[in-house]
């Protein structure tokens, strides 16, 4: 049986929850309640997805023991600003993960600000993983929809790989038990609601979203190197040089013209150097 439960601060600030053993998706239920006119500011978490989705319809694989959780909110923004939501949630579950994990495994803050010698183990990915040792650890999945009242709702999913990580993907993937961390979808959870009350508040509605970035990129993998990036079959090569004030990844190429990419498989390492 799941013990999801709010963090204090979550509690605090007004949030509710649903919580499941086990949900056909978690982001299906917030995307219906937005539909029958909830009015937002509800988690809904389970251990088990049975029909969980990531980005481009790909399918999450979340299985029994895992954290699948999705938040519904009804933001106050205009729609460029709301797609930016995705690094709230980022920074918000490499903070939470960075309260629950061993010291040293995680870096937070800007550019390392935390005082953590050596490379952090657990990273952001552009534009919506947390990966450990260069392996998919979580993912993050933004969704909208209208209310009755023609408002645009926002549900942020949150998959983590707490105790098993998928088999037969097209990426390397791991979880927090192959990484020697015993704890559960739960106490993931529950760091997770307080951590995004803290990073939502930074957020301000949008106005806030240069501090939201400038803490990503303190986060970030692959800053400064070798990254290629697919979109509709096309390779883009480059150095990752940074993600401008939109969150658009910049890569500069070998004769230094700089592109901002605003969607794409990212690939760092000897793929992203590949010619083939």
């Amino acid at each position: 049986m799941s013990n999801f439960s709010l963090g204090a601060k979550a509690r605090s600030a007004g949030y509710r929850l649903a919580g499941f053993d086990t949900i056909g998706s978690t982001n299906t239920e917030a995307l219906a309640a937005a539909a029958a006119g909830d009015p937002g500011g509800i988690w809904f978490a389970a251990l088990q997805q049975t029909e969980g989705r990531g980005r481009r319809g790909r399918q999450w694989m979340s299985p029994p023991g895992n954290l699948a959780a999705s938040l519904l909110i009804v933001p106050d923004a205009d729609p460029d600003t709301i797609a930016t939501l995705g690094f709230v949630a980022g920074v918000a579950l490499n903070r939470a993960l960075s309260s629950i994990l061993p010291q040293g495994m995680i870096r937070v803050g800007i550019d390392g600000a935390d005082g953590l010698d050596g490379r952090s183990r657990i990273a952001l990915k552009w534009p919506n993983d947390v990966l450990a040792d260069g392996a998919k650890l979580a993912g993050i999945l933004l969704e909208a929809s209208k209310t009755p009242a023609g408002n645009t709702a926002i549900v942020v999913g949150c998959g983590v790989n707490v105790v098993a990580a998928p088999e037969g993907v097209p990426y390397p993937a791991t979880s927090l038990r192959a990484l020697g961390v015993d704890r559960t979808a739960e106490d993931v959870f529950e760091a997770l609601t307080d951590a995004w009350v803290e990073t939502f508040a930074l957020w301000d509605d949008g106005r806030g979203i240069g501090t939201i970035l400038e803490l990503w990129r303190g986060s970030a993998a692959g800053i400064g190197a070798p990254v290629a990036v697919t979109q509709d079959g096309l390779v883009r090569r480059g150095i990752f040089e940074t993600i401008d004030s939109s969150g658009r990844l910049i890569i500069r190429d070998d004769t230094g013209a700089r592109f901002p990419i605003t969607a794409g498989d990212v690939h760092f390492g000897a793929t992203a150097s590949a010619r083939s």
